[in-house]
């Protein structure tokens, strides 16, 4: 299940694009399916049969055209889980020089999604 849910950023290119931050509760968890709807200015990003995690944002106007013109957005997702990579701690300074550098695992995940207004 989803544990919370932040929309970071919202911007306009070819069509509505919402960046998004995920909190999952389990790493094997892949229950994940947003929906987006909009009531007046606010975009609401919620996980299906999951009431306790949404988020909203406050869309400007052009945001608002651009997402009523086309009825859909595109949403970017950054997956995470709390405490799964613990702390790593034999980080290299600078990464460009080590040729074993180490660096964490960072989920994405990108879709467009139906608006409902």
């Amino acid at each position: 299940m989803v544990k919370s849910m932040e929309i970071t950023k919202v911007s306009v290119r070819n069509r509505l694009v919402v960046d998004a931050e995920v909190w999952m509760n389990d790493p094997k968890d892949y229950d994940f399916s947003p929906r987006v709807d909009i009531e007046g200015n606010t975009l609401s990003l919620r996980n299906e049969g999951d009431e306790e995690a949404t988020t909203t944002v406050e869309l400007d106007s052009e945001q608002f055209n651009t997402a009523e013109r086309d009825r859909m957005l595109e949403l970017r997702v950054k997956f995470a889980v709390e405490g799964m990579h613990g702390v790593l701690t034999h980080k290299t300074k600078n990464t460009r020089i080590a040729p074993n550098a180490k660096k964490l695992a960072e989920p994405r995940w990108k879709t467009v999604l139906p608006l409902s207004m």
